[in-house]
């Protein structure tokens, strides 16, 4: 019987030590492709290079995996990935791990998402995957596989995704898994700028971020913020 071919992406980047993680973990359910960008792509979203060509390298990830950086957006490595670099459409498409959450009005913003919604027009099963703290795995490590394979095999609507967020807890501090979380739309955002004058007339305005934790019950936000691995679906746009 012929395994699923799974290709791997991410917003983070190929060398990005989430996407190696993820990649490992799903040699184990099948044969693996990656094809991420090659440098950081954070908050691009569903954007994709239409008006200039992309630079597609090999590159070794350190695992005995087909893997390629691609100068482009995460949505143009997935595109490319299904057109051109797999020797077949892929049944199934990973974004991540992403060096974050992607939960509430972030959706919007994600590179990672937006990789998973490129896939999904594609019809591919799609899942990203997100984790509150890089410093902090011991969540991700206890139920990635376990829940890589549940959500492979759960299945989807057309032009939706399952989106997978990990807490910033130790897994003592874990307070369980929390499924069919609907995406927040609470007032998540309290950002500011530091301002800074360069010349008359011009001034660079540097993102300071801030968020509000205060989560509606039953949403992605709600699970994060009491240390919950968050799981739901997640439509792009019809």
């Amino acid at each position: 019987m012929n395994k699923p071919k799974i290709l791997i992406t991410n917003d983070d980047g190929i060398s990005s030590p989430g996407l190696i993680k993820l990649a490992k973990v799903a040699m184990d359910f099948g044969d693996v492709w990656v094809v991420a960008p090659d440098s950081q792509r954070s908050g691009v979203s569903h954007s994709f290079s239409y008006s200039r060509s992309l630079r597609v390298a090999e590159y070794d990830i350190g695992l005995d995996v087909p893997a390629f950086e691609c100068s482009g957006m995460p949505a143009d490595c997935v595109r490319a990935g299904i057109i051109k670099i797999l020797p077949k459409k892929p049944d199934f498409v990973f974004a991540g791990i992403n060096n974050g959450p992607n939960i509430s009005k972030d959706i919007q913003y994600s590179g990672t998402l937006g990789a998973a919604f490129e896939a999904a027009t594609f019809g591919i099963h799609a899942i990203a995957f997100s984790q509150f703290s890089p410093l902090k795995s011991e969540v991700t490590d206890r139920y990635l596989s376990l829940l890589m394979a549940k959500y492979m095999d759960k299945p989807l609507e057309r032009d939706c995704v399952w989106n997978i967020n990990f807490p910033g807890c130790s897994l003592s501090e874990c307070n369980g898994i929390l499924e069919d979380r609907i995406v927040s739309q609470d007032d998540f955002y309290n950002d500011d700028y530091d301002i800074k004058e360069l010349e008359p007339g011009v001034k660079e305005f540097s993102l300071i971020f801030g968020r509000n934790w205060n989560a509606t019950s039953g949403t992605d936000l709600e699970a994060i913020a009491n240390n919950c691995v968050s799981i739901g679906p997640v439509y792009n746009i019809k």
